[in-house]
């Protein structure tokens, strides 16, 4: 089982510290959709895979079922931290997956209101 742990000097969109998502994802692959000046896709929705959003960002080019050169593929149920922009992009067109408000940075909140983040939690 993953243990729990939090980022330094991360916070959630509660407002408490940010708590990692799930072991090899986020911009780090440290488990954690924690926000970085590295990462300029912000990295910082933390997901819980369904069919209706891996069909549609499947459809935007980015296939996140089909596993890959280090990649093993995601499944309905899987955890994973997802671009703002994609989260947000999703949302639009009713096929934003649930989040996990615990582990969605705070930085998620430039983007989407709480209240909307909240109807939309796992």
């Amino acid at each position: 089982m993953f243990h729990c742990r939090i980022a330094v000097n991360q916070q959630n969109v509660l407002g408490t510290p940010l708590l990692p998502l799930g072991i090899n994802t986020g911009y780090f692959r440290d488990g954690y959709a924690r926000s970085s000046p590295q990462d300029a896709g912000q990295h910082i929705a933390a997901a819980v895979m369904t069919q209706q959003f891996l069909d549609f960002t499947a459809s935007r080019g980015n296939d996140l079922k089909t596993p890959r050169l280090g990649f093993p593929g995601l499944r309905p149920g899987d955890r994973w931290a997802l671009c703002a922009s994609r989260w947000v992009e999703a949302l639009h067109a009713g096929v934003a997956p649930p989040l996990i408000l615990q582990a969605t940075h705070k930085d998620m909140l430039k983007y989407v209101p709480l209240h909307v983040l909240q109807a939309h939690s796992a």
